[in-house]
């Protein structure tokens, strides 16, 4: 292509250093109409810019920002009005990964007062789970519209916590088969003995069990021993490996102990 027949051209022009600043563009301009602004956190550029263009002819009100880091916000925070969220946009990246997880506990310590975000492509339970654990007030799939994401982005910045409804029905699966597991177990061992069960299954010592329970350590020590011989373990790591068979196999493992 003959660069000439294209005036203003500047093919030296960086891709890296200039944020993207996006108004609605089916809104009149009127000064100062932004009294909030919103910043998408995302080290790859098409997609920051991509997102917030959608966002922005959704939302009249806020200014959508976005930067590959919030060091290049901090730059020029005072350019823009008042942070009213962050979304961090993480694409196909687990939040347990360690740059993910330091950097949502960074942001969330940061900006204690301003909700922290996290968009992704995956709703599994687990990586839900960790990102309110780190600190986010809201965890958004990318399956849902940018209508929808906007105003999940409302409900955080109004106090709310989100998380997809695929998180719930985890949770009550995880309930049910935790249910179906206990049950079994309540004909092998006493009630007391169930509660130092789950105790051991957690790695936890004999002492912190007897605080928690509100017994003696020698009680816990017989406890400990009984279900020992229940379960026909010779040592305490035997006693947990043979436990966890328990509740992974269910009534089947535990009707063979009987």
């Amino acid at each position: 292509m003959n660069s000439a027949l294209i005036p203003n051209l500047d093919l030296r022009q960086e891709n890296v250093a200039l944020p993207l600043r996006i108004d609605n563009p089916n809104a009149s301009a009127v000064p100062g109409r932004h009294t909030h602004s919103l910043v998408i956190l995302d080290n790859r550029e098409l997609d920051r810019q991509c997102l917030a263009q959608c966002m922005a002819a959704q939302k009249a009100d806020l200014q959508i920002l976005a930067f590959g880091s919030i060091e290049e916000w901090k730059q020029k925070r005072d350019e823009y009005p008042p942070l009213s969220a962050i979304l961090l946009n993480v694409g196909g990246k687990k939040i347990d990964e360690p740059t993910v997880s330091e950097q949502i506990r960074k942001l969330s310590s940061e900006f204690a007062s301003t909700p922290l975000i996290v968009l992704a492509d995956s709703d599994d339970f687990g990586q839900i789970v960790r990102a309110l654990e780190y600190g986010a007030k809201g965890f958004i799939p990318a399956s849902v519209s940018v209508s929808v994401c906007m105003e999940l982005i409302a409900l955080s910045v109004a106090g709310g916590i989100f998380v997809p409804a695929s998180a719930l029905f985890a949770m009550r699966h995880l309930l049910d088969s935790s249910n179906s597991t206990a049950r079994p177990l309540s004909g092998i061992f006493t009630d007391r003995q169930v509660e130092v069960v789950e105790a051991l299954r957690r790695g936890k010592a004999n002492k912190i069990i007897a605080y928690e329970l509100n017994l003696r350590e020698s009680t816990v020590k017989v406890h400990v021993r009984n279900i020992m011989k229940k379960v026909k373990a010779t040592n305490r790591t035997e006693v947990v490996f043979k436990l966890n068979d328990l509740f992974l196999s269910g009534s089947s493992a535990a009707s063979s102990l009987c």
